[in-house]
């Protein structure tokens, strides 16, 4: 039973249990993509069906990954699949359970109010929100919101961090930022603004059919 039910794996040169960060961002990209489109399907169809099919596979994935093992939730099997030829990424599995933790009383909540109560509010939505932010960063940037806020709570120094950014101590000169590079960043983002401002009418003229044989419904 114990080998059934665990947190995390034990691999040969670290000193506590781990998981590869490289199954929990592909995880994190496949819910994140799932709630997206749901939510989007709020939005521009006012369908919920598929959100409440997406949060009950959420709340379920997490408790099997909080309570039983990771490595028996099913997105992370697919995630396994999925980045399987790559080499992994260990990290420390402490500061996971702790973020996933999160996850599971944010989805418990959702499945209250979306799934069993059959309501819909500015509660749910900031909730739905709240989870994908976390979700983008972990699948885009590699970056563990929860894991930063179990550092800040625990006051302890996580172990074995996405990128080893708990124990780098400077920058590489490949990753240092010019002031340059800056610059080019905030000119894009003017230009964007400016661009907004300056083409939104051309671009607001619906596109009409290449070969004139269709028409888009207004």
């Amino acid at each position: 039973m114990s080998k059934i039910i665990k947190f995390g794996e034990d691999v040969e040169g670290y000193s506590i249990p781990v998981l590869n960060e490289r199954e929990i961002r592909a995880s994190a990209g496949i819910l994140f993509l799932m709630m997206f489109i749901s939510l989007m399907l709020i939005l521009f169809k006012g369908n919920f069906i598929p959100i409440k099919y997406g949060i009950s596979l959420f709340f379920v994935d997490f408790i099997i990954r909080v309570f039983i093992s990771p490595r028996y939730a099913p997105t992370l099997i697919i995630g396994r699949l999925i980045v399987g030829n790559q080499t992994p990424e260990y990290v420390g599995a402490k500061q996971k359970k702790f973020s996933w933790i999160i996850g599971l009383v944010l989805s418990t909540t959702m499945l209250i109010l979306m799934v069993i109560m059959n309501t819909y509010s500015p509660i749910s939505g900031i909730i739905c929100l709240i989870c994908l932010i976390f979700l983008f960063f972990e699948s885009v940037f590699g970056i563990c919101l929860g894991c930063k806020v179990y550092s800040l709570i625990y006051k302890e120094k996580a172990q074995y961090c996405p990128g080893e950014v708990c124990e780098r101590k400077s920058r590489q000169p490949i990753q240092k930022t010019s002031l340059t590079q800056l610059l080019i960043v905030i000119t894009f983002f003017g230009l964007l603004v400016l661009g907004i401002y300056l083409l939104n009418t051309q671009f607001s003229v619906k596109p009409h059919s290449l070969f004139g044989t269709e028409t888009i419904a207004k």
